[in-house]
């Protein structure tokens, strides 16, 4: 069933798939893997674990930069390779071969008409073939007006794997969902030996979405 259910195209899922019902007045939605959304980069970088791990600062950053991309229905995610210049030694050892940075990037939507409502975010990972240290996970986050942080769900991505995780936010709150990868900065004559990760749409929730079914469907899948 699950080969035959790829031949569904994308749903627009944020603006479609609300749910009908509610929980304590709250009412439930579900987004995914969505190409037409407005997705958006952001970079926090840090020193190196053995180096103490401190917070370095934090920007927005273009989604090719990241190495954050959609192909069709298909997001693919690779370490970075943006930064990397052997002739600076903030990026890269003096060795000119190790880096020396680790590299927070977040390929994500903010969609602050979430905020108030109980969100599911879900999708497949077709592969995640990353090497150590570096990892992934998906996430759900609720930021209050001044972007503290105040709720979140994650969920670490597993090759050949369905994800989804739910989040009840708070009105008012900016939110957002999406992915991010931590590890080292990469140099781009290695970085295929890194590993990626790809992720799409999980495609019979795509078609229980489409028939007013998926409700039920993630009640009966947690079980």
């Amino acid at each position: 069933m699950k080969s035959s259910l790829k031949t569904f195209a994308l749903a627009s899922i944020t603006a479609c798939a609300l749910f009908g019902i509610t929980s304590q007045g709250t009412a439930q939605v579900a987004v995914g893997v969505d190409p037409s959304q407005n997705w958006i980069g952001f970079m926090n970088v840090f020193n190196l674990p053995a180096d103490g791990g401190a917070y370095q600062f934090g920007s927005s950053w273009g989604t090719s930069d990241l190495r954050a991309s959609f192909g069709g229905n298909t997001l693919t995610l690779a370490p970075n390779i943006n930064v990397w210049e052997t002739t600076d030694t903030y990026w890269v050892k003096a060795d000119g071969i190790s880096p020396n940075k680790n590299m927070d990037a977040n390929m994500y939507v903010q969609n602050d008409a979430l905020a108030g409502q109980n969100i599911t975010f879900f999708g497949e990972t077709l592969a995640n073939t990353l090497v150590s240290p570096y990892t992934i996970t998906a996430f759900i986050k609720d930021f209050n007006a001044s972007y503290s942080l105040v709720g979140s769900q994650t969920i670490s991505l597993s090759s050949g794997q369905f994800f989804d995780i739910n989040l009840a936010t708070n009105p008012g709150d900016h939110i957002q969902y999406g992915f991010e990868m931590i590890g080292p900065d990469a140099n781009p004559a290695t970085a295929a030996s890194l590993g990626l990760v790809q992720v799409v749409p999980e495609p019979s929730t795509l078609a229980l979405l489409g028939l007013g079914l998926a409700a039920p469907f993630f009640v009966r899948r947690r079980k």
